[in-house]
């Protein structure tokens, strides 16, 4: 993937990966004629950002950071994966520190999961990051007994016309294709409940939630315990780390991998 395609950002999101403000307020400062690329005022909330540009909010230039920072969030439940909520509710940017505001969080995990959460001040580094098939690891638990259709569908893939169980109630997505789990291990099985840790490598919205749905099981428990090579070990919940040098080491040369694959 050659940088510049890389970086071509929509302009609101351009400015929330680069700034303290969200996409919303970026398109209010848009709206409002504050934001300009060199001395020409963008009116256009579409508009994306070119190699080259130079793009003002509020007269103050826009500095792209040239060093990749990484870090590891142990995110507790009850806290949303967004800059701010048009409902007031507590969002990872309320948890963490002030010198992370203008991270980006690599995926999502929705408002009631919890666990491994990749964030980086380099909007390359999340969009391929986001884009790979490297997998993620989660331990969950559901409320019934594992079922010989359930484990099928692990193995083999599931195709939903309906996928709206288990799903956020203002989604629009309605059908769903999940790939067959990168593996899964029963951890404990109980009456009315079973514990799994499960290896999957896509991050569709809600996927573990719809996909247990439909065998009429609920996830009362998610937690993603690694990405990639990733691991989030002892970390305590809400608290983070940076990148060991190893594991910078293994991003870089994953990127370079990435690219070379994309441009052939």
């Amino acid at each position: 993937m050659p940088a510049s395609k890389a970086l071509k950002l929509r302009i609101n999101k351009y400015i929330s990966h680069y700034t303290k403000y969200s996409r919303r307020e970026a398109d209010e400062l848009i709206k409002n004629g504050e934001v300009k690329n060199n001395k020409t005022t963008i009116n256009d909330l579409s508009y994306h950002v070119k190699e080259g540009d130079k793009i003002f909010v509020k007269n103050r230039p826009i500095e792209k950071r040239t060093e990749v920072t990484v870090i590891v969030y142990n995110k507790p439940k009850g806290v949303l994966v967004t800059k701010k909520d048009d409902r007031g509710r507590a969002t990872i940017y309320h948890k963490l520190s002030g010198k992370y505001r203008h991270f980006i969080p690599v995926g999502r995990l929705d408002y009631a999961s919890e666990g491994l959460l990749i964030l980086t001040d380099t909007p390359k580094v999340a969009q391929i990051l986001m884009e790979s098939d490297l997998p993620r690891t989660y331990n969950i638990k559901i409320d019934t007994p594992l079922t010989p259709a359930m484990e099928q569908a692990m193995r083999e893939g599931l195709e939903l016309e309906d996928a709206s169980s288990g799903a956020h109630e203002k989604s629009k997505i309605t059908s769903m294709s999940f790939a067959p789990f990168e593996g899964y291990e029963v951890r404990s099985i109980g009456k009315s409940f079973t514990k799994l840790r499960v290896i999957i490598s896509e991050g569709k919205n809600r996927e573990l939630r719809r996909f247990f749905a439909h065998f009429e099981a609920k996830v009362l428990d998610l937690k993603r315990v690694a990405y990639g090579g990733i691991e989030l070990n002892n970390l305590p919940t809400n608290k983070t780390r940076y990148f060991t040098r190893k594991e910078y080491d293994d991003l870089h040369k994953f990127i370079k991998a990435y690219e070379k694959e994309k441009r052939t």
